[in-house]
């Protein structure tokens, strides 16, 4: 991924990480995941492609600098993941999700396989603090994160 040092100053400033409380085992969701596609769910298989898709496309975005699409993309990201399994998302993360989106988040997602663990979501700069005070007041605690190019570290364990 060929991006400048403004545009990863410009994801730090405007893309948020929350915990949700929410413990999931990854292996359930990519469990149904693997059934569905062995035993042939189109859906699902169209969904995949889907998700393949707009990582080529968040690259794109990432790589012009243009964090409107890309918060548009992780919103149909996230609608195209849900189709994968039922377990990747619940009445509670779909109602924090439209929290998110009538606060300011363009788009977002669950990290990982999802069914739990971090949301991450992009706004506007002038978004943030309402974002984080929607979340807060749900009770989802944000993790504060720096981007760099040496691979995740856990500074703080909670």
């Amino acid at each position: 991924l060929a991006i400048h040092d403004g545009v990863v100053q410009g994801l730090e400033n405007r893309v948020l990480l929350f915990y949700t409380g929410m413990k999931r085992m990854a292996s359930d969701v990519l469990g149904d995941e693997s059934r569905a596609i062995s035993g042939g769910d189109e859906d699902v298989t169209r969904a995949l492609h889907s998700v393949k898709e707009i990582g080529l496309q968040v690259r794109e975005a990432l790589e012009q600098g243009n964090f409107r699409r890309f918060g548009g993309l992780l919103d149909r990201h996230w609608e195209s993941k849900k189709r994968l399994s039922r377990k990747v998302s619940s009445g509670q993360v779909d109602r924090w999700y439209e929290l998110a989106r009538r606060n300011g988040a363009l788009g977002g997602k669950l990290v990982g396989a999802g069914g739990g663990g971090f949301f991450m979501f992009c706004c506007e700069s002038d978004n943030e603090a309402r974002l984080r005070e929607a979340m807060a007041a749900e009770g989802l605690r944000e993790m504060r994160f720096a981007i760099d190019f040496e691979g995740s570290k856990v500074l703080v364990n909670f």
